[in-house]
């Protein structure tokens, strides 16, 4: 049960640290215009606050990385 958990990422600061670690920099005002056209995947599960499944996350950055 408790396995899913550990594969999302929790707030922004969070996905920040990560893309950071995965060589995939970003600042908090772009994921907040990614999160806002609905560009990066993400849930909003409680209102201003967002979550990140850190597959679905390295999928998009692979997807990313292969468009240029």
């Amino acid at each position: 049960m408790g396995g899913d958990e550990m594969s999302k990422l929790y707030g922004i600061e969070k996905l920040t640290e990560y893309l950071a670690s995965k060589n995939y920099p970003l600042s908090d005002e772009m994921i907040r215009t990614l999160i806002h056209k609905k560009i990066i995947p993400h849930q909003n599960p409680v209102k201003g606050m967002y979550s990140f499944d850190m597959n679905h996350i390295d999928w998009w950055v692979n997807e990313q990385r292969s468009k240029k």
